[in-house]
């Protein structure tokens, strides 16, 4: 006995009714719940936001500074530069794994649970689902970028207070000028954050369960960083998005140096489209009905390697000319420059905690004569083997003031510039005041030579 199901013909003359596609907010909103419900992330979030306050507290109230780190040797003086410290630790570090753990495991982990069919019966648009994904994993990279940079402010503020700052170059920044550079530093990083997560995105698309994928971002940042410190002329470096998080420092110079810090910016962000873009692409070409997928294939490969590869080589083109930077941008006329300008602005300094009375950097006119490896060889480049010998002059007296320097610039154009006597300049870290011992702000300094020829005035 068989059972026939007939319709009337009212029936058959109705439309199929399909189901609505999820709207990308929707989507969106399911997906980054889903990210924050995963353990490794909740921790992360956490970290993030309680970690660095509890370091930039702790280490302000240490008699041994991290004078190595830029800014470190500012940490008793003001909470501003406590933030700056974890900003390059994060540039070199943090933001890194963080950018892996979040981007670069979000298409992955929908090919290890096996879920892509539950995924498609419920969204209905590859679109939908690749912009939520991408969506809700930039959310939570902003949110503990933001955490960082929070916890390390207020971290730094209660502890040691909102003090001025002194910049790269020595010359004095108000709490007020000093809050916003801060924030901007941070913001600026968040464009080779960007890249990094679009390499985490493309390797989490292309890579599927193979564990590579994860470590994508962390491999590249490790390469750039590499990179950097190879004495490579300047249009190769500003080529890389990890320039981006060095050039900040132009910031806490006076004048700012822009030029190379918007250009590590608009590198960085073309990077962050480039490879965000070509992910898409390929994951709108897989064949999700193919439950053994274990990443893409070799013209997969090809096509999200490739234009990744090509975009540093038209980078240099356009940065070299643009800029005619070459060369390492570390010559001796700049070093000389920057050497003396750092000099006058921390004398003043001097001046002011030793109760002398007060001399314009114009007075001063303080030049600065640098030589590396005692003349012998080019005059230009990274090393340790640069000296320079600062003088200076006071009003209403003839005789005019030296001082020797160490100087050991790095490939990024920072320097140190350790002092080598006479020991009432610089020969003490600490200077008798009349309220007691005070460090000395011209013992030991950090400065930053400008790679390329031109600055923003600003």
């Amino acid at each position: 006995m068989t059972a026939t199901l007939t319709q009337s013909p009212e029936q058959e003359h109705q439309p199929v009714t399909r189901g609505r596609r999820v709207p990308v907010t929707r989507a969106c909103r399911f997906e980054f719940v889903k990210l924050v419900s995963q353990w490794r992330i909740r921790l992360l979030v956490l970290a993030c936001w309680i970690v660095p306050a509890l370091f930039v507290a702790g280490v302000s109230r240490q008699s041994t500074l991290p004078s190595d780190t830029l800014f470190g040797r500012w940490m008793h003086a003001t909470g501003w530069a406590g933030p700056l410290v974890v900003l390059g630790f994060a540039g070199t570090w943090a933001l890194p794994l963080l950018t892996s753990v979040v981007a670069g495991d979000v298409f992955a982990s929908e090919d290890r649970l096996g879920t892509w069919r539950h995924l498609f019966v419920a969204v209905r648009s590859p679109r939908r689902i690749f912009a939520a994904k991408a969506l809700a994993s930039l959310t939570v990279i902003l949110v503990l970028v933001a955490g960082l940079a929070c916890s390390s402010a207020i971290g730094g503020l209660l502890t040691v207070g909102n003090h001025p700052l002194v910049g790269v170059d020595g010359h004095l920044l108000t709490p007020e000028d000093a809050a916003v550079k801060v924030l901007l530093a941070w913001v600026c990083v968040l464009a080779p954050t960007l890249a990094l997560a679009g390499i985490g995105l493309l390797g989490s698309v292309m890579l599927g369960r193979s564990p590579m994928g994860l470590l994508l971002p962390a491999l590249v940042a490790i390469i750039m960083q590499v990179t950097q410190i190879l004495p490579l002329p300047v249009a190769v470096r500003l080529a890389l998005p990890g320039y981006a998080f060095i050039s900040w420092n132009g910031l806490f110079t006076s004048p700012t140096q822009l030029a190379p810090l918007l250009i590590a910016v608009a590198v960085s962000l073309a990077w962050a489209v480039l490879a965000t873009v070509l992910a898409y692409v390929l994951f709108q070409r897989r064949d999700f009905t193919n439950l053994a997928y274990d990443g893409s294939g070799r013209r997969a490969l090809t096509v999200g390697l490739l234009p990744l590869v090509g975009l540093p080589a038209l980078s240099v083109a356009a940065v070299a000319v643009s800029t005619s930077s070459m060369g390492s941008g570390i010559e001796q006329g700049k070093v000389q420059r920057s050497v003396a300008t750092a000099f006058a602005h921390l004398y003043r300094m001097q001046t002011d905690q030793l109760h002398r009375p007060a001399v314009a950097e114009a007075q001063l006119r303080t030049t600065a004569t640098c030589a590396k490896s005692a003349g012998k060889g080019a005059q230009e480049g990274a090393g340790n083997n640069w000296r320079c010998v600062v003088s200076w002059h006071l009003p209403g007296v003839a005789v005019t003031g030296t001082a020797i320097y160490q100087i050991d610039i790095t490939s990024d154009g920072r320097f140190v510039a350790d002092g080598d006597g006479p020991k009432e300049v610089n020969g003490y870290f600490l200077m008798r005041t009349s309220t007691g011992d005070a460090p000395n702000p011209l013992w030991q300094f950090d400065g930053n030579v400008e790679l390329l020829d031109t600055s923003s005035k600003g």
